[in-house]
Parts: structure tokens; C-alpha cells; sequence
């Protein structure tokens, strides 16, 4: 299934945030959040609450609300080499805001105090129900589904503070979409990254240092992960700056494409 965080104008309530259920080019409405039903439950049946809409009609949103957005450093060895840093023996985990979040086709603000503002195109997951001490074997119990992300990152100030909190957590610096889908295996699928078009980033998800599985159960041992949490698992290499003007677009195969474009801030 996929499912959908979107808006739609001309409904009564046009400005609420509603979860849907999308079969071809329709949406349909759910009564509630999905959460709770992870992939692969074969006892989840979403409970439709409207009339369809069209796909084309409504304003997608990111699909997920969470209360952290989890994110992995270096996970693929030539992304560690092309900046010159060491592949890591565990995840290096750092944490980005949910103030980063922004929907497919919104706009990711450069903001004036950065030279040097990267795209990072990855896939990322949603955490369907609470959990901790997971082991990697059946980790993947609790993911409700796939999305594609855009780990955005202001380069220049990231190596000026070293640590990484402010190059990571500008506004607008965690594009996600278009929707999840609950039965996506995220082994060996593509993952590309294009600006105006052109290829940047084009790798294998089999290249991630550590697997999905290796991921959850490491955040697990320190950290409640929680329903609607964000996960995104880390970028390959070909990272390159992008301006004001730019489209970025992240494709996985089997998974969908996420456009967002670039404009300056102050």
C-alpha cells in the first residue's frame, strides 16, 4: 500500500492534514493515522473515511509527523572517501529537527549565512509502532513503510562547528515523499539524486555499510523509537552544492520521486 499525508482545497476542512490510502491516481481518505500497523501486518486494513480524490487535487505532505528524525552519517564508503573521513564500525548517529520537514514540490530555503549548501538524496523509513532493543534479524516489524528524503546540508558550517547540529536543522532542510509504502523491500534498489536533470548521486541501497535491520537495532538500544519517527539511513557519494534556482530530485527505484526546488533566504 502507499499511503499519503495530504491536503485538499474545496473540502470543508481544506487547511487539516488527512492520512490516504492512494490506488491509481486516487486518494482515499482513512478515518485515522497508521500507526500501530506496520508493514507487513496482515491484519491492518485501512478504514476508508470519504469519497476518493483525485491524486492530481491534493497537496502532499510529508508523510510521516514525527516526534525525531533519526539520521545516519557515512553509511556508504565512497560517500566517508570523498570527503576523506573514515567508514565508521557502528552508525554515527546525529538528529535533525521536525522543524527541518517539508512535503514533495515545497521549497528548501538556502539560508544567507551558508556558502555551501549540498544535496543528499537517501531512503528513509517510518516507524509504525513503539520500540526498543530491537535485534536487526526482525527490526523491520516495526517499520510502517519506505520514503524517499533529502538529507540537506549546509557543508561550510557543519565543518566549521564540527559537530553537526546547525548545518543539518535549517528549516526546510528535510524534504520526504511523496508517500510510504508499506510493502517496499529496500534491498538492492537504486538510489539516484539529479539537479536541473543531471545525475549527481547514483548508487545501490546493497552498498549501505550498515543495513536497516543494523540501524534500528542500534538507535533501539538507546533510544525509544516511537510511532511516526523518521529514520533516514544515509547518502551515497556525488554530493554537490546547489543554489538558488535549482530543482533537486531524489528517485529509488520501486519507490517514487521527490522534487523540491531551491530558493534563497535571508
Amino acid at each position: 500500500m502507499r499511503l499519503v499525508r495530504f491536503t485538499a482545497e474545496g473540502n470543508e476542512r481544506s487547511d487539516e492534514a488527512a492520512w490516504g490510502l492512494v490506488l491509481e491516481q486516487l486518494v482515499y481518505p482513512l478515518a485515522r493515522a497508521p500507526y500501530d500497523s506496520p508493514r507487513l501486518n496482515r491484519d491492518y486494513a485501512p478504514e476508508i473515511a470519504g469519497a476518493p480524490l483525485l491524486l492530481s487535487d491534493v497537496k502532499l505532505l510529508p508523510p510521516c509527523e514525527p516526534r525525531k528524525i533519526i539520521c545516519v552519517g557515512r553509511n556508504y564508503a565512497e560517500h566517508a572517501a570523498e570527503f576523506g573521513n573514515e567508514v565508521p564500525d557502528e552508525p554515527a548517529i546525529f538528529l535533525k529537527s521536525p522543524t527541518t520537514l517539508i512535503g514533495p514540490d515545497e521549497p528548501v530555503i538556502q539560508p544567507s549565512v551558508s556558502e555551501r549548501v549540498d544535496h543528499e538524496g537517501e531512503l528513509a523509513l517510518v516507524i509504525g509502532k513503539r520500540a526498543r532493543y530491537l535485534n536487526p534479524q526482525d527490526a523491520h516489524n516495526v517499520v510502517l513503510g519506505y520514503t524517499c528524503a533529502n538529507d540537506v546540508t549546509a557543508r561550510d558550517l557543519q565543518r566549521k562547528d564540527v559537530q553537526w547540529t546547525r548545518g543539518k536543522n535549517f528549516d526546510t532542510f528535510c524534504p520526504v515523499g511523496p508517500w510510504l509504502d508499506t510493502t517496499f523491500d529496500p534491498a538492492d534498489k537504486d538510489v539516484r539524486c539529479l539537479v536541473n536533470g543531471e545525475v549527481k548521486q547514483a548508487s545501490n541501497t546493497n552498498l549501505m555499510i550498515h543495513s536497516v535491520g543494523d540501524i534500528l537495532a542500534y538507535v533501539s538500544n538507546f533510544m525509544t523509537l516511537e510511532p511516526g519517527d523518521l529514520v533516514l539511513t544515509g547518502t551515497p557519494s556525488g554530493v554537490s552544492p546547489i543554489h538558488p534556482g535549482d530543482v533537486m530530485v531524489v528517485e529509488i527505484d520501486g519507490l517514487g520521486t521527490l522534487s523540491n526546488p531551491v530558493i534563497a533566504g535571508v
